[in-house]
Parts: structure tokens; C-alpha cells; sequence
């Protein structure tokens, strides 16, 4: 897709979080009381947002049960089909700067992503801009500690593991130790998102809004210390925790080899995969450089925005989160799919 065509779409945020993580009170202040970003937010459920008295409803070409508030932005109910809600607010859709979906008591945004990018009514129209969790400081220790009953997830994990961005809210009700030894618990399980610390649910929309931080150039700025780290031996391996693997290596992938890893790869794996990430390098290519995102079994393959520079060193990429990961094992895997003279 060309960057003019990505510009044109609607950016979606879709929001998760635990219960009382601070999704409701979020959904309130940018319906009520932000007014320099013009959003739609679509709420599973219309009750649990309190919406004031006397604000108007608009019927007209609009999807049911669409309500505008004083600073332009409006809410609606997805209480049918997603597609069928982004389709009648399409014709809307420019009039606002994003579109916010809170999936209320949904862990897995897998099926939301999965319907924006392949469905090409909804493709046209609009982009998955990033995945954003909300976490409630006092509590959500505990719930990540949780055991849950035998092939049941841990919700509390898998919205860390999917995130993009990742709101530290109720920080004003930890200490600063506590903060920390939080902080560093996150960044074992998903160490790529960006975490922003709130109060009351008082986000810089200008940090979690119309950013493409799901865009697939987003492997370019990753952190080159976290695969330094990961070579070091930082992050250990932790039967049943989820936790972000990063593997770097050099030279040329063999493009077939690459794909049977990966197609063998999803099919074993792919409920354990949350979220997966590439930048790649294949023989016989030249300077293109290639970028992958995943989400389970769902993969977007393309090449990046920029090229290898002639001098630049061709480090392939890879980050894995999710669930019973082993480094050795997917490094080993990958290497074996560098190109070799003789594996013509």
C-alpha cells in the first residue's frame, strides 16, 4: 500500500485492559473533557460509559445510537457486526482525527485486526494504528499472577503481550518501587511497547493517537540494546510466562527456507504467538529490505520504506511475543535459513 493511500485511512486505536485498568474513565475524558482531538470512540457496550443528560443524538446518516458531544467527538455502541458499524460511520469518518474501540472484556484483539485488514471494505477506509492496554498499577500484579484452570489464558497477560503502547495508570497510588519493579515486569513480557504513565486515565493523546505504531517499518526503531540484552542472556526463559524473544543475526536469508520455517512455525504455534515482528534481508533481492507484523496467524509481509544503504550492515531481525518460547530453539531454526552458495 502507498504511504498517500495509508494516509487517507481512518487510524483505529483499539484499547484494552483489565477490568477497573481505567478504560471507562479514559472513554469519558476523551468524549467530554479533551477538546483537541476529534475522535469517535465505538464502545462494546453503550451503558458503561455515563453519557450526560441532554446531548443530542444524531439519526441522519449515522449509525445507530450515535451520539455527538460538545467537543465534536461522538460515541456509538457496537452492539452488532464490527464491519457493518465502521461501514455507516465511513461517510463520517474524515470529520475525525482517529477512531478509538475499546474491546471491553476482550483480551485478543486478533479478530479486530484480522477484520480491519482483510476485509476491503473496511481496508479502504481505515488502518489499525496501535493496540493500546491499559494497566492498573495497584492491581495488575496480581492478576498477571493469576492462575487460571488448565488451556484457560491469562487475560491480564495476553493485553500486555499484544500491546503497542501500554498506559501505567494509578500511578499516583504506588510507590516509586513499586513503579520500577512494575515496570521492569512489563518490559520481560513485551519489552517493544511504549509505556506512558497516567493518572486518572489522563493519557497525551498525542502519544497514543496517529502514531502507526503498528505499521510494519515499527521494527526499524526497535531498541537495538534489548538484542544485546537478549545475547547477554538478560531475559531468562520461564515455563508458562510470556515474554518477548529477540533474535539478530547477519548475512542473507534463503527466501524458500525462510517461509517453510515460518508457515511450520504459525501452524505448531500460532495461539502461542501473540504478536511477531521481522526485518529481513533475503539473497537475491539487492537493497530491498523486507519488514513482517504478525498477530497469531495473521502475517503482513512487504518491503520497508527504505532500502539497505550500499554501506549498511544486513542485521536480520526477529521478535517473537508470546507464550513457552525457547531463544535456542528459534535461533537455531533461523539460522538455518541463511542462504549458502552451495544451497543454490
Amino acid at each position: 500500500m502507498s504511504e498517500s493511500a495509508a494516509n487517507d485511512q481512518t487510524p483505529i486505536t483499539v484499547v484494552t485492559g483489565f477490568l477497573g485498568a481505567g478504560k471507562t474513565t479514559l472513554v469519558n475524558y476523551i468524549l467530554k473533557e479533551q477538546n483537541d482531538w476529534k475522535i469517535a470512540v465505538l464502545e462494546n457496550e453503550f451503558g458503561e460509559v455515563a453519557i450526560d443528560d441532554g446531548l443530542v443524538a444524531e439519526s441522519l446518516d449515522a449509525p445507530e445510537d450515535l451520539i455527538t458531544m460538545d467537543n465534536g467527538c461522538v460515541c456509538c455502541s457496537v452492539r452488532g457486526d464490527l464491519i457493518r458499524t465502521l461501514g455507516q460511520l465511513s461517510s463520517q469518518r474524515k470529520k475525525f482525527d482517529a477512531i478509538l474501540l475499546e474491546t471491553t472484556g476482550l483480551a485478543d484483539p486478533a479478530p479486530i485486526v484480522y477484520t480491519v485488514q482483510t476485509n476491503p471494505k473496511i481496508s479502504e477506509h481505515y488502518r489499525i494504528d496501535s493496540i493500546v492496554c491499559l494497566a492498573d498499577c495497584k492491581h495488575i500484579t496480581q492478576h498477571l499472577d493469576e492462575k487460571k484452570p488448565d488451556g484457560a489464558v491469562n487475560e491480564a497477560l495476553q493485553q500486555v503481550a499484544f500491546a503497542d503502547k501500554i498506559l501505567l495508570n494509578k500511578v499516583d497510588l504506588v510507590t516509586e518501587e513499586e513503579k520500577t519493579a512494575l515496570k521492569e515486569r512489563l518490559a520481560g513480557i513485551n519489552k517493544f511497547a511504549t509505556v506512558i504513565e497516567t493518572e486518572r486515565s489522563r493519557a497525551p493523546l498525542e502519544k497514543i493517537l496517529g502514531l502507526q505504531s503498528f505499521n510494519m517499518d515499527s521494527i526499524l526503531k526497535y531498541d537495538p540494546s534489548f538484542f544485546e540484552e537478549q545475547e547477554q542472556g538478560k531475559f531468562e526463559h520461564r515455563v508458562d510466562m510470556v515474554q518477548s524473544v529477540g533474535v539478530q543475526f547477519t548475512g542473507n536469508l534463503h527466501a524458500q527456507w525462510f517461509n517453510m520455517f515460518m508457515m511450520d512455525l504459525l501452524k505448531e504455534r500460532a495461539a502461542d504467538l501473540y504478536r511477531t515482528k521481522g526485518l529481513l534481508s533475503f539473497h537475491g533481492q539487492g537493497n530491498t529490505k523486507f519488514v513482517f507484523q504478525g498477530v497469531h496467524e495473521q502475517i503482513n509481509f512487504g518491503p520497508a520504506k527504505e532500502p539497505w544503504k550500499d554501506d549498511e550492515e544486513r542485521i536480520n531481525k526477529f521478535v517473537f511475543i508470546g507464550k513457552n518460547l525457547d531463544r535456542k530453539l528459534l535461533t537455531k531454526s533461523l539460522m538455518e535459513c541463511l542462504y549458502k552458495e552451495d544451497s543454490k
